[in-house]
């Protein structure tokens, strides 16, 4: 569902809501999602978060806890492409992307912190289906993501 505004999301629900203070940029052809978190905890390694795209929900949004690195790219426009052939509402990386003008005809949601061309590790390690917390929000699966070009907003219930 995209006829949201994380702005009217904050007036109506601030005092339930998580509030991202992380500044990520819009890679995916979808400027504005929301779902269900699905989360993978990986460092420079997408093994893990390749298998949560081909296995998560339809509608889903995963979250990536990439720690922030700048070192590597975690996605690029073949798992972009996974992500849209599966119907994922969209997927929010603390970390790098390539491939961004691809990404940008993806129909996908795709928030990241910026590019590196450089592809990730392939070793499997990390945690799927897992807490963590970055941005100052605690990202638990099965809670609730808004995304939107004022950024992202996250919620124990679903808002709509």
């Amino acid at each position: 569902m995209t006829n949201f505004k994380t702005a009217d999301l904050c007036d109506d629900h601030a005092s339930t809501l998580q509030v991202c203070d992380l500044d990520f940029r819009s890679y995916g052809k979808r400027k504005r999602f929301s779902g269900k978190i699905e989360t993978v905890n990986i460092y420079e390694d997408n093994v893990l978060f390749l298998e949560a795209l081909e296995s998560v929900p339809e509608g889903s949004v995963i979250v990536v806890n990439g720690g922030g690195s700048r070192k590597c790219a975690l996605m690029g426009d073949r798992l972009a492409g996974i992500a849209a052939s599966r119907g994922l509402a969209g997927v929010i990386i603390n970390g790098c992307v390539r491939d961004s003008a691809d990404l940008a005809t993806i129909d996908v949601g795709i928030f990241a912190l910026g590019t590196n061309p450089l592809k990730s590790h392939k070793r499997g390690e990390g945690e799927r289906n897992g807490t963590f917390a970055f941005g100052g929000v605690i990202w638990n699966p099965g809670d609730y993501v808004y995304a939107d070009e004022d950024g992202v907003i996250v919620s124990k219930q679903p808002l709509f």
